[in-house]
């Protein structure tokens, strides 16, 4: 764990050369309901504080550039990156093999994803909230690493909990026709309403697709509103950012 209050370490076996953080809330200069270290440009939030939470990143990180931020719509796009692009490409997973390339991703109650191939050759990041996990996010993001499946290393970090998710039963029977094990991961609610359980349904994903290495899927940002930014909390919130990189020897 970090002693900075901006960020953690996320403790899984990542190869020698690779690094990754997962931010908080805290430590920022944004105000209001974007207090304190929001590091989203599209939220409401002034756009000077920003700037500052992601140059503070940037320094208590000791990041080799800015990060390849991302134009997140919850789909399924995935971008290689060779280097850092101009402006932030749409999509919601970025994947590379270049070091000094620093992939994130923003959320608050969305599940990111951080990969990294065991020979720490690639690396990856995939914002997988619910429309992102039936459109094939992870699916798509684990295919676009050149390598096999069980040779990958995966970080869930923090996201809504299963005790917080309430859903209507049309997305329960989304997940569950696409596989009927995913009935596991859905718990009665209030009247016809459902209890998601979306580090559960990655798992599953994950599991079917082969890889076997999966790390993290504790936290919810629901329930630690000291630490998280939430969206089905807080509605006007700010986003923490999960990132990964290779370190440029």
């Amino acid at each position: 764990m970090a002693a900075d209050p901006c960020h953690w370490t996320p403790d899984w076996p990542l190869p020698r050369g690779v690094r990754s953080a997962i931010t908080r809330r805290n430590g920022g200069v944004s105000q209001g309901a974007y207090a304190s270290f929001n590091l989203s440009d599209y939220v409401g939030d002034a756009p000077e504080a920003v700037a500052q939470n992601r140059r503070h990143l940037r320094e208590i990180l000791a990041l080799p550039e800015e990060p390849c931020w991302l134009r997140q719509s919850h789909g399924a796009e995935v971008i290689h990156l060779k280097s850092r692009p101009v402006s932030p490409p749409e999509a919601d997973a970025a994947v590379t093999a270049t070091p000094g390339v620093v992939l994130a991703v923003l959320t608050a109650d969305c599940l990111p994803v951080l990969a990294c191939s065991r020979d720490g050759r690639y690396v990856g990041a995939f914002h997988a909230g619910w429309r992102g996990l039936l459109a094939g996010i992870l699916e798509r993001g684990v295919a676009a690493l050149p390598i096999a499946p069980e040779e990958l290393l995966i970080y869930l970090g923090p996201a809504i909990g299963p005790e917080h998710f309430e859903v209507g039963p049309e997305l329960r029977a989304a997940f569950v026709a696409e596989d009927a094990a995913a009935t596991e991961a859905f718990h009665p609610g209030k009247a016809d309403r459902w209890l998601a359980d979306v580090y559960m349904l990655a798992r599953q994903r994950l599991r079917r697709i082969g890889v076997r290495s999966v790390f993290g899927g504790t936290l919810c940002t629901v329930a630690d509103p000291m630490q998280y930014f939430s969206y089905r909390r807080d509605g006007v919130t700010g986003r923490m950012a999960s990132l990964i990189w290779k370190e440029d020897v």
